[in-house]
């Protein structure tokens, strides 16, 4: 396969990255949006980040067998597909009103979203070099961080009013009542999400019809019968990818907790208004970004075992400060924290694929199964900061003992021994 050819399908999968972003993105705002609605403390609000991600536990074991079957193009379309029609589904839920709609949409969004995950993510490692697929891999997240930042900075604001009301505090004359009011949030959501659906469908098209290069794997090229398992469960006894799968579980989990929070921490314990808050959001992953392209650059000459330890390490001292000084301080810290996180995920995902040939698709399954610990870690540091009200910034020790973790990964765990 030519060059050319591999840049073009390179292109193609790099705008994957971007858009799934802007889903996973848009929940912080989300998160926020909905806690006003339907009046839900910290700890219920971050079930929306729970009730996404549980889709990435579920599915990837069945998503790699259905690739491992057909192939990675197969399944790009598909989650294509699925999250456009997720996104529509915004509409008769703005009608319903109910918490669990969304719940619902979340989890068909991310079914979608898992499918391009566990594509994508493998698909570039393979896609080119295997010396230089960590730094690719960096490259491809890149746009992921530029979806992050346009989804915080500018998608937010189409979200959120600046209006915080409750059934009690509500004035008189607000068109409609409370129910107007729960009206007008809800029909908010739907605009980014008709947008999604949308651009879901046109790249669908695109990749229907554009000539995807069918991928070497071991012994095999994609669409070849062969009689490797459609999903191979020994790729766990090699203890790097097992370790991969352990950082990835606590890295996520860590990351989520803190995007999802930032919002809440903002406007609810820093009492900025929504509009300053949602730039600061944009502010936070604007860092996320130019930590990617940084980190990228810096894989030319650095090892990316050696980063991923240094920018663990820097996130455990800033996730100290947090929950040192909490206020602006925190918000500030959390800042640079955004930064060190940036390479983590791709640098541990290429790191536990090293050497694994046509095991591959079962690794990146296992892997992405790990952003479990989206719908675990999450959910108990909003616990936290709901029980802690004075001391809300104690919450931010379940992030840093992740990083701890992926400190180690890069230290000791990613190392190939068997």
């Amino acid at each position: 396969m030519s060059k050319k050819n591999f840049s073009i399908a390179l292109g193609l999968i790099f705008s994957l990255f971007f858009i799934w972003a802007i889903s996973s993105n848009l929940l912080p705002t989300m998160i926020r949006q909905l806690m006003k609605t339907f009046e839900l403390s910290a700890f219920q609000a971050s079930l929306t980040e729970a009730s996404y991600w549980m889709a990435y536990f579920i599915f990837p074991i069945p998503i790699a067998m259905f690739m491992k079957r057909f192939s990675y193009k197969a399944g790009i379309i598909v989650g294509l597909c699925v999250a456009a029609a997720g996104g529509l589904l915004f509409f008769p839920a703005a009608a319903i009103q109910e918490y669990w709609a969304y719940l619902v949409i979340f989890f068909i969004i991310a079914t979608g979203m898992c499918f391009l995950e566990t594509a994508a993510n493998p698909y570039v490692t393979v896609l080119g070099d295997p010396a230089t697929a960590p730094r690719r891999l960096n490259l491809a997240q890149s746009f992921n961080g530029l979806g992050a930042f346009i989804a915080a900075m500018f998608l937010s604001k189409l979200v959120l009013s600046g209006k915080e009301y409750t059934k009690a505090n509500i004035p008189n004359d607000f068109p409609g009542g409370w129910h107007g009011y729960v009206q007008m949030e809800t029909d908010a959501m739907k605009l980014p999400y008709l947008i999604l659906a949308s651009v879901l469908v046109v790249i669908a098209i695109v990749i229907i019809f554009s000539k995807l290069p069918k991928i070497q794997e071991g012994d095999h090229k994609e669409g070849e019968k062969n009689n490797d398992k459609l999903i191979d469960f020994s790729v766990l006894k090699r203890s790097h990818t097992r370790w991969g799968v352990i950082a990835q579980f606590f890295y996520n989990g860590g990351q989520t907790a803190v995007n999802a929070m930032f919002l809440i921490y903002c406007c609810k314990y820093v009492g900025m208004d929504e509009s300053t808050a949602t730039t600061y959001f944009g502010l936070y992953m604007l860092a996320f970004l130019a930590g990617r392209w940084i980190g990228t650059l810096l894989m030319v000459k650095f090892k990316p075992q050696n980063m991923l330890v240094v920018y663990a390490l820097a996130n455990i001292v800033l996730t100290g400060v947090i929950i040192t000084f909490g206020g602006m301080i925190g918000l500030y810290a959390m800042l640079g924290v955004s930064f060190f996180m940036s390479i983590m995920y791709p640098t541990q995902f290429s790191l536990a694929l090293e050497g694994l040939g046509s095991k591959t698709k079962s690794g990146s399954a296992f892997l992405v199964m790990a952003i479990v610990g989206n719908v675990i870690l999450p959910p108990l540091t909003g616990h936290l900061m709901d029980i802690n009200e004075h001391f809300y910034h104690i919450a931010y020790i379940v992030p840093l003992i992740c990083f701890g973790v992926c400190a180690y990964y890069g230290w000791k765990g990613h190392r190939v021994v068997d």
